[in-house]
């Protein structure tokens, strides 16, 4: 765990010529229109074809798969261990918009006949617990406490989402659909797999990986993304010294039209170095009026006015988040478009604080993407202390083809609690 938290996804951005001369041309290319973009305030956009299915609104949240029951023999410390895993979340609860409830609509938390109560208590009868140890006994008492909180949570969550699940706007794309998407940027291969082959040869890997999701949950439409890292945090302060590199419009402009062609969505990613949320949303408004475009913070480079990017691990806290989604609202409001994700990167505990103040909206739709690297053990980890532990809303999970070892497959990822509907390979 403590290596996959340490190393993280770090990318130090725009250290070839290619870069520097897009960085430049990014600063000096403020305010200006792509001719593309001309009427985007329309839902029914000019881009033909492009509908967001009717089911994405209407779905449902997936039920994590169940594993394979357990032979009697285990020992009574894993049957204790599971059901503490399994409070505010058991066997017999259904998910609704991110939280769990149960099947007789109540929030969350443990009830008296719950599927892990029932099989905590069989096993005991099969052979009595023996004296619990200081240690275990310590141990026990933590997990409790952990699992109240979460199952608080969950409940608290339960009552803001209560409207969201009523009136779930048309064109939301979670959570009947998944939407599975390729990151990075095309001036750098080091990026992520967005830049790193040829964007042919890309596109039909992201449709390929897509199916691979599709074919596995049918009931459920898989939608490809592209999320371009459009402000990109820098080692060095730039021209404007704030550490960050916006993209031009140009290269925006070119990557809008690899989805275009293909009817996908985009994500825009902000690394915001030494600058602001507020300040390097401002320039992608343009282009978030488009209603296949949307939104992404990376808090591991919101570094504040003194560090470094790379240097340090950043964070963000929910008023902030709170603060971008207002914005996309009022864009939804305004231009009628429909609902935006809000895609929230995270692969640490500071990351991302205050989680529990994220105010939920159906205009705009959160995501905690878990965004770590690493052997398996210490990605599931991380989800489980990052998505399933600090519930928000919609669960999103990030593979690296190059360093996660090995990577994990489709079916691995689908068996996660709970499932993501937001999949993305870098």
């Amino acid at each position: 765990m403590r290596a996959l938290l340490v190393s993280g996804a770090m990318i130090v951005a725009c250290e070839n010529a290619r870069d520097a001369k897009a960085s430049k041309a990014g600063d000096d290319a403020k305010g200006n229109a792509v001719p593309s973009l001309a009427g985007a305030g329309a839902w029914h956009d000019s881009l033909t074809g492009f509908t967001v299915p009717a089911q994405c609104a209407r779905g449902a949240l997936p039920l994590p798969r169940k594993p394979a029951p357990k032979p009697l023999g285990d020992s009574l410390a894993r049957a204790r261990a599971d059901s503490m895993h399994m409070q505010g979340a058991g066997a017999d609860t259904v998910h609704v918009v991110g939280a769990w409830r149960d099947s007789a609509g109540g929030a969350g938390g443990v009830r008296g006949g719950s599927a892990a109560t029932r099989a905590d208590t069989s096993l005991a009868k099969v052979k009595p617990a023996a004296p619990k140890s200081p240690k275990a006994a310590r141990a026990d008492s933590i997990a409790r406490v952990r699992a109240k909180a979460h199952a608080d949570s969950l409940a608290l969550i339960a009552l803001q989402t209560d409207s969201a699940a009523t009136h779930r706007l048309p064109g939301s794309l979670l959570p009947g659909c998944r939407v599975v998407a390729y990151y990075g940027n095309p001036m750098s291969k080091r990026m992520g797999i967005l830049g790193e082959i040829k964007p042919d040869s890309m596109m039909a890997r992201l449709a390929k990986q897509a199916a691979a999701y599709a074919a596995l949950d049918t009931a459920r439409p898989v939608l490809p993304a592209l999320e371009l890292i459009a402000t990109v945090a820098q080692g060095g302060p730039g021209k404007s010294g704030l550490y960050r590199a916006r993209m031009p419009d140009t290269l925006i402009a070119r990557v809008m039209g690899w989805a275009e062609a293909h009817h996908y969505l985009v994500i825009l990613d902000i690394q915001t170095g030494r600058s602001t949320m507020a300040a390097e949303l401002q320039p992608l408004m343009k282009y978030l009026a488009k209603p296949y475009v949307h939104l992404a913070l990376d808090p591991e480079f919101s570094i504040g006015t003194k560090k470094i990017p790379g240097k340090v691990i950043g964070r963000i806290d929910a008023a902030d988040v709170n603060a971008v989604s207002s914005v996309l609202a009022n864009l939804v409001d305004s231009l009628k478009l429909p609902p935006k994700m809000l895609i929230v990167h995270r692969f640490t505990t500071p990351m991302l604080s205050n989680h529990q103040k994220i105010k939920l909206d159906p205009r705009v739709q959160i995501v905690i993407d878990m965004d770590g690297f690493g052997a398996p053990h210490l990605k599931f980890g991380s989800y489980k202390a990052y998505v399933h532990d600090r519930p928000v809303q919609f669960a999103g999970f990030k593979l690296f083809y190059k360093n996660d070892k090995p990577i994990l497959t489709p079916a691995q990822v689908l068996e996660l609690d709970p499932v993501p509907l937001f999949i993305m390979y870098q």
